[in-house]
């Protein structure tokens, strides 16, 4: 009986079942609980800064790519992208990429606070080394998250090189079961933006029989690799926090007449430090001492800078020791904080100190900071970010300055009545909420020249409206020449960057050779079934079955 139901079972396959399963292979693919879109992921990346500084190139120089992802360890051609974390790469494999890989892409650190102090250093150091180079490959770095971190574990696991296979076969299974992804970034080609730095000053005006002028300067910018991860919580947010703040507070003493002071206080926030080479505070100085009709800065005593105030003790530095008797020696004095002398060197690149551009106009200058030396890697580093440690620091640092600057502008002295200087430090209490909620908003936002110089309204708006209610303030926008530029910056400076995992080449290959190899066995199975099941029945009833 069953012989009988297997005979008609024999029959389907001496039909067209073999072409049946052309149609119902696509359907199954089709029905695949598997979902394609799960093999893709999209992530926002930010492009290493590109710009041009007295016509000398610095920065990356290129914006897309589409290539095959590998780890530090296992890229080896210019067909690969490295994917990396930015506190795994040394400096020596960084020169190698840069001339060798096809692209770069660098993750953040998750959190700042988990790094080791080596582990700062070390991206300090790297960060130097990026900075004083051209790079024609494209670099983009990523903010940290678990999809990314992901794809980088799974690249360093995925892929074992040549030398670490222990047979030939080993490397080509390792090479045929690997995961692959493919990085791909569609963006603009680098274009020149156009640049409007803006500056800001107000003034606090003296008693009228005096003329001399005292001014407070920071730059408010920030710097580092990556244009809008350019946070800057020391340089400069600290700088323009401290700036605000002594407005504020003078702003009171100089509301009354009896209480005003001899000088005029002059308040200036400039839009461009160090990595500019201090280009809004020169041509806000030749705006107001080169034009006939500009008495601003016609008798000023002192220049004092403020440039990253918030990470330890104050240090004075100054192009020339202060004269004695001098408003810069006077303040020297009460801050009591020792003073560092360097030579203004016109041969650098850029200016040390933002304190030298005013001292190259003979004006007495000198610069705040909580750095020792003008070459610490911290002023345009991607680590730059707030602390309440550092917030603390920046509020003593400003209680010292405005002490220090009331009592050259009041004379006051030791031997000065104790109800007196009592009045005084009543006055000059610093808000420290007002600081914290300044300190921790300008730490937030993205302030590099690429951002501030193209950007309408924002941070400096903000710092405009912030120094208004103590002062009429007045805005200076500054153009660069546009036949020997000061300086030149690029975009985009950001893009999104797609991964698709893949499988290599070789895979595909060996795949497809395999499906032909199987779907040959199963259609010579199906033709063969009808004579093997003729062959079985005869063995089974002993006679040659008649049809």
């Amino acid at each position: 009986m069953w012989l009988d139901q297997a005979d008609g079972f024999a029959e389907i396959f001496k039909g067209y079942l073999p072409y049946y399963l052309l149609v119902v292979f696509p359907i199954f693919i089709i029905m695949s609980p598997v979902n394609p879109v799960a093999a893709s992921h999209e992530f926002s990346v930010y492009r290493m800064q590109q710009y041009d500084l007295h016509t000398v190139p610095h920065g990356c120089r290129s914006s897309s790519f589409n290539l095959e992802g590998r780890s530090l360890t296992s890229w080896s051609t210019p067909r690969h992208c490295v994917v990396a974390r930015l506190q795994d790469v040394t400096i020596e494999q960084f020169i190698e990429i840069r001339s060798k890989a096809g692209a770069l892409v660098l993750l953040l650190p998750k959190n700042n606070t988990i790094l080791t102090e080596d582990e700062k250093e070390h991206i300090h150091l790297l960060e130097a080394v990026m900075s004083q180079q051209e790079v024609n490959i494209p670099v983009y770095f990523a903010q940290w998250s678990p999809e990314f971190e992901y794809i980088i574990k799974d690249l360093q696991h995925s892929f074992i090189t040549d030398e670490k296979s222990g047979t030939a076969l080993e490397a080509m299974f390792n090479t045929v079961s690997s995961n692959g992804y493919q990085i791909v970034v569609s963006a603009p080609a680098p274009h020149k933006l156009e640049s409007k730095p803006v500056s800001l000053h107000g003034r606090l005006v003296g008693r009228s029989t005096s003329t001399q002028t005292i001014v407070i300067a920071a730059h408010y910018d920030a710097s580092s690799l990556v244009p809008d991860l350019s946070f800057g919580a020391d340089s400069n947010a600290s700088g323009a926090v401290a700036l605000l703040e002594l407005a504020r507070v003078f702003s009171r003493l100089y509301a009354s007449p009896s209480m005003r002071g001899a000088p005029t206080l002059l308040f200036a926030l400039l839009s461009t430090g160090h990595s500019l080479n201090y280009f809004a505070a020169k041509k806000w100085l030749e705006e107001h001492l080169d034009t006939a009709d500009s008495s601003l800065l016609q008798d000023v005593s002192l220049v004092l800078c403020l440039d990253s105030v918030s990470l330890g003790g104050a240090a004075l530095h100054v192009s020339r020791p202060p004269r004695a008797g001098g408003a810069a020696h006077s303040l020297q004095a009460r801050l009591r904080v020792r003073a560092l002398h360097k030579k203004i060197n016109l041969a650098d690149e850029l200016l040390a100190w933002p304190h030298e551009r005013f001292s190259i106009r003979r004006l007495a200058a000198l610069t705040l900071s909580s750095l020792q030396s003008h070459k610490s890697q911290s002023r345009s580093s991607l680590l730059d970010t707030p602390s309440e440690t550092a917030m603390q620091t920046l509020v003593e640092n400003i209680k010292l300055t405005a002490r220090a600057l009331a009592s050259h502008v009041y004379n006051i002295t030791d031997e000065t009545n104790d109800e007196d200087a009592a009045l005084y430090d009543d006055a000059l209490n610093v808000d420290e909420t007002s600081v914290s909620t300044w300190y921790k908003w300008l730490s937030s936002q993205p302030r590099s020249p690429h951002v501030l110089t193209t950007q309408t309204g924002g941070v400096t708006a903000a710092l405009e409206r912030a120094l208004s209610r103590y002062m009429e303030v007045v805005s200076s926008t500054h153009t660069v020449d546009k036949r020997e530029p000061e300086f030149t910056l690029y975009g985009p400076t950001k893009a999104v960057l797609y991964v698709y995992s893949v499988k290599p080449a070789v895979f595909d290959l060996i795949l497809t050779l395999a499906i032909v190899a199987y779907l040959s066995l199963v259609y010579f199975a199906i033709q063969m079934f009808p004579r093997f099941y003729t062959e079985y029945a005869k063995i089974i009833t002993g006679k040659e079955k008649v049809h």
